[in-house]
């Protein structure tokens, strides 16, 4: 019997993209009520480069070409829902990924650092000014995924989202791909991004608990230099949890799984046949 590979998958405009081993597929529900699906073959810059699979290192690497994909496919699913023939240029790609990373390293380092230096302005406790500082920011992560999750026009994503869990879960139990299947399935995932960015919040914060530095802008720096590292121990984490049935681990998860009621909602049947055509497409092939 052939060994499952993975599957990700990720919400996009009315639908679900899902990627096996060697293809990526979109299912995108179009304004005619009917299904179109789009296959093409990826290959990894870790297939030119070797060095890049290797653990502790393939995990930058995964991330970059993750988000690429992603950004990719969900501006691709809404000319798909328009029969639309415009594309994300690769221009327009690398702006939008690296305003996407400046985004994420003012509201999560910078803004932080400030705040923190407002509240501690008049202490040397080390300490206690990193402890501060690793809350604010898991305060400002969770608010963020709060609001994203309020917001009226993201519930179709989120319940995509749901068809895009419960698929999967339901493929990776052997059991046959029918909505009957699928709407039995839980809607939440261990390697779901949301787990992956609740553990580079909390092993972001063990790493700069040890920084002895309270300077605003050196700060600011070594957090910044450190992103590769947190990001290769969180992605590894992610890959092992994955895959463990251990008790302790899933004990360990379970912030990220619970995050997962705010970026995951039930999807309805027409979204879970969707989501089936995508992995359909893609599964052992």
């Amino acid at each position: 019997m052939q060994e499952k590979y993975n599957i990700g998958g990720q919400a996009i405009f009315e639908g679900v993209m899902m990627k096996g081993r060697h293809l990526v597929a979109t299912a995108v529900r179009k304004s005619d009520g009917s299904i179109a699906v789009n296959t093409r073959r990826v290959s990894s810059i870790s297939d030119r480069y070797p060095i890049l699979k290797l653990p502790f290192i393939r995990g930058v690497s995964s991330l970059f070409e993750t988000m690429s994909l992603g950004i990719k496919e969900l501006t691709h699913s809404e000319q798909i829902f328009d029969d639309g023939d415009e594309k994300l240029t690769d221009v327009e790609l690398t702006v939008t990924i690296i305003l996407a990373v400046i985004f994420f390293i003012l509201l999560f380092i910078f803004i932080p650092t400030m705040l923190t230096n407002i509240f501690l302005r008049y202490t040397s406790d080390l300490f206690l000014f990193n402890l501060l500082e690793g809350m604010i920011r898991l305060g400002i992560f969770l608010t963020y995924l709060f609001a994203i999750s309020r917001k009226n026009d993201m519930h179709r994503i989120l319940k995509y989202h749901g068809a895009e869990h419960k698929t999967i879960n339901c493929y990776e139990s052997d059991e046959p791909l029918t909505v009957e299947n699928v709407r039995k399935c839980s809607r939440f995932h261990a390697r779901c991004g949301t787990n992956f960015l609740m553990i580079t919040m909390l092993v972001s914060i063990f790493i700069f608990s040890f920084l002895d530095v309270r300077e605003y802008w050196l700060r600011n720096i070594f957090q910044i230099l450190s992103l590769p590292i947190i990001v290769s121990i969180s992605y590894e984490i992610l890959r092992f949890a994955g895959r463990s049935k251990n008790f302790l681990v899933h004990i360990a998860i379970l912030p990220g799984l619970w995050l997962q009621h705010l970026t995951t909602l039930p999807p309805d049947d027409e979204m879970i046949e969707v989501a089936i055509k995508a992995l359909e497409a893609v599964k052992d092939k």
